[in-house]
């Protein structure tokens, strides 16, 4: 059994969820959305977020911080970086927030647009380069992201789609 727990401020995260739910087992889904206090135990967490000045969102890292006992996955999306390197140390830092008596699992993070104000506020201070990160992020998650997904859920233990 698991649940998938996860804030979505612009969407990104929220397809990510359902792209999960619909390629783990149904039936073994005992809650799907955002974090509450009334959320089942389950043995797995999934626990989704968007990424916040490079840390999981704050909802998500109270909500992390009262687990206990479980097996966490995180996966979430993030506006800037396309980089490995960049997701990780997202990762590692959303990580922190899981208590140690927890089992963390390899996470999962992928590019995801940002609100169009960020843009524009980007390109009233002249700062070029953040538009052009900004720009490249439109098309995220993509196929291809959404695939790597499929890929990285496939490997979550015990809960392998036939």
């Amino acid at each position: 059994m698991y649940s998938i727990v996860y804030t979505s401020r612009t969407g990104n995260t929220a397809l990510l969820a359902r792209t999960l739910r619909r390629c783990l087992p149904e039936e073994a889904c005992r809650y799907f959305g955002p974090p509450v206090p009334e959320i089942p135990e389950t043995p797995l967490v999934l626990a989704g977020f968007w990424t916040d000045k490079g840390d999981c969102s704050p909802e998500l890292s109270a909500f992390l911080a009262g687990l206990h006992g479980r097996t966490v996955a995180l996966f979430g999306t993030a506006g800037f970086g396309g980089s490995a390197a960049y997701f990780h140390a997202v990762l590692d830092r959303a990580a922190r927030h899981v208590p140690p008596d927890n089992v963390l699992l390899p996470g999962f993070l992928c590019q995801g647009k940002m609100p169009p104000a960020v843009r524009e506020r980007y390109a009233a201070a002249g700062l070029d380069d953040k538009v052009a990160m900004f720009d490249a992020a439109l098309p995220h998650p993509d196929g291809d992201d959404l695939e790597a997904l499929r890929a990285w859920a496939a490997g979550l233990p015990l809960f392998r789609k036939l």
